[in-house]
């Protein structure tokens, strides 16, 4: 492993930033029982998963309310109120891919997201400034772990699987990318991350 990674690519929600829907319910539900039946049972991950895949937010909040009638203002905070989904970035790996950026790695993100809320994410978080380039699921119409947009994320920006370091919080898409030849880590913590690319000599980058 040590010298062979000349190019690193972060997932960003439960990497680089603190995204979960709890953040905002937790200010609407009352009781954490019911919450949890909300986002178990109604807006779902799986619910969620199809904006990520490139369905506009305002058309899946229509077709959930059409469903569930009764918990219309619950299901339409989460577009209305979408940004209070972030509690804000995870400063430890920020500092990482500051760290990494300085010692002249190429850095890239790849990430399940909705296209029609990119724009004003990019716009609150300045670390992603850093990267030379973003693929978002929305926008493609691909989202993780499906291989194909782990092959298009390599073409698009012109890397080579074995010479490419992933790094996401969901082992799923960790397995994925290794399932392709990319070096993969799971990320748990900013801590574990900075010892993982310690133990993989990465601090001073390998020369072309």
């Amino acid at each position: 492993m040590p010298g062979a990674i000349r190019a690193i690519v972060f997932d960003l929600g439960g990497v680089l930033v603190d995204w979960n829907p709890r953040h905002l319910y937790r200010k609407l539900f009352d009781d954490r029982q019911a919450m949890e039946d909300f986002l178990g049972r109604i807006c779902t991950p799986a619910w969620h998963g199809e904006t990520d895949r490139g369905r506009p937010m305002a058309e899946g909040v229509r077709l959930l309310v059409a469903e569930h009638p009764e918990m219309a203002p619950f299901i339409e905070a989460y577009e209305a109120r979408w940004p209070e989904m972030f509690k804000g970035a995870i400063e430890g790996t920020v500092a990482i891919v500051r760290e990494l950026k300085a010692a002249g790695y190429p850095l890239y993100a790849l990430t399940n997201f909705p296209a029609d809320k990119f724009d004003e994410f990019e716009t609150s978080f300045d670390f992603v400034r850093a990267f030379d380039g973003i693929l978002v699921s929305g926008r493609e119409r691909l989202i993780k772990p499906d291989p194909r947009i782990y092959r298009l994320m390599l073409e698009r920006f012109g890397l080579k699987a074995e010479e490419t370091l992933f790094i996401d919080d969901m082992p799923a898409n960790v397995d994925a990318a290794r399932d392709i030849g990319l070096h993969a880590t799971h990320f748990q913590s900013p801590d574990q991350l900075r010892g993982a690319l310690d133990r993989q000599g990465l601090w001073q980058r390998t020369e072309s």
